[in-house]
């Protein structure tokens, strides 16, 4: 049997060129790209994905891999991958900075461990509701849909030195003020009971200066954090819903997909 240089370089480049889409994606993607995900792990997924989805993206180009051309290619590829996980990154972000303005308005912002999603220093609140923000994502099928859109780009967005518009990647610069925001629809119905909760505190001070509010106020506003912590959970499911559909909706228009 006799094989051509062109021949090998499609039959590579087939799987080659989707392959580094789909690492690049699991690399950044929340529950995929976790730290506690070993890495042989996440490259026997990639390559199980890439291999599943195989027969279902458009014929690729026949490029050699190491040629300027199969270069562009690759690095638009990289940059698909990484933008779609890098939004719905940002989607757990708001689980993030939502716990740890909790947790600063508690008195818990020195309570810190290593975030298993990140490996960064993050606050307790905020590795809580990530968490609780991962078991519901999961619930809600979100992985499956992720994978979905990823099928889905490569017919929007196919293997070619060309990849996501320009434009486009002002979604994600807009969803660092939708960051911000949902963080504080998470945070507000604590740290507006825990405002009023310190005002009561100030109200004492002026009344009892003999009084030691810090041994005093800090374990009430503990346990009235966590009480009210406790209260406003079963709200979190509806705006954790909103938040990733936004974000899995988001993912699909910077594809050029639309919503």
């Amino acid at each position: 049997m006799h094989f051509t240089s062109a021949e090998i370089a499609a039959w590579v480049g087939s799987f080659l060129w989707p392959l580094t889409r789909v690492a690049a994606l699991l690399s950044v993607a929340p529950i995929f790209g976790s730290r506690t995900l070993p890495r042989r792990v996440r490259l026997m997924l990639a390559l199980a994905l890439t291999w599943a989805i195989l027969p279902l993206t458009p014929a690729a180009p026949a490029l050699e891999p190491l040629s300027p051309s199969g270069v562009l290619v690759a690095f638009q590829q990289v940059l698909i991958g990484l933008s779609m996980g890098f939004l719905l990154r940002l989607a757990f972000g708001v689980l993030d900075l939502g716990g740890q303005m909790i947790a600063t308005q508690m008195g818990l912002g020195f309570a810190s461990l290593v975030d298993p999603q990140s490996g960064a220093q993050s606050p307790l609140l905020g590795q809580l509701y990530t968490l609780i923000g991962s078991l519901i994502f999961l619930s809600l099928n979100g992985h499956l849909l992720l994978i979905r859109l990823l099928v889905d780009s490569f017919t929007i967005l196919p293997v070619a030195p060309v990849g996501v518009d320009r434009d486009l990647f002002w979604i994600l610069v807009a969803w660092g003020s939708q960051m911000f925001a949902g963080a504080v629809l998470i945070a507000l119905p604590a740290v507006a009971s825990l405002l009023v909760v310190n005002l009561a505190f100030g109200v004492m001070t002026r009344a009892a200066p003999q009084l030691n509010i810090l041994s005093v106020g800090f374990p009430i506003g503990l346990v009235l954090g966590l009480v009210i912590i406790l209260h406003s959970l079963p709200t979190l499911l509806g705006q954790l819903t909103r938040l990733f559909d936004l974000a899995l909706r988001d993912v699909g228009r910077m594809l050029g997909g639309g919503g």
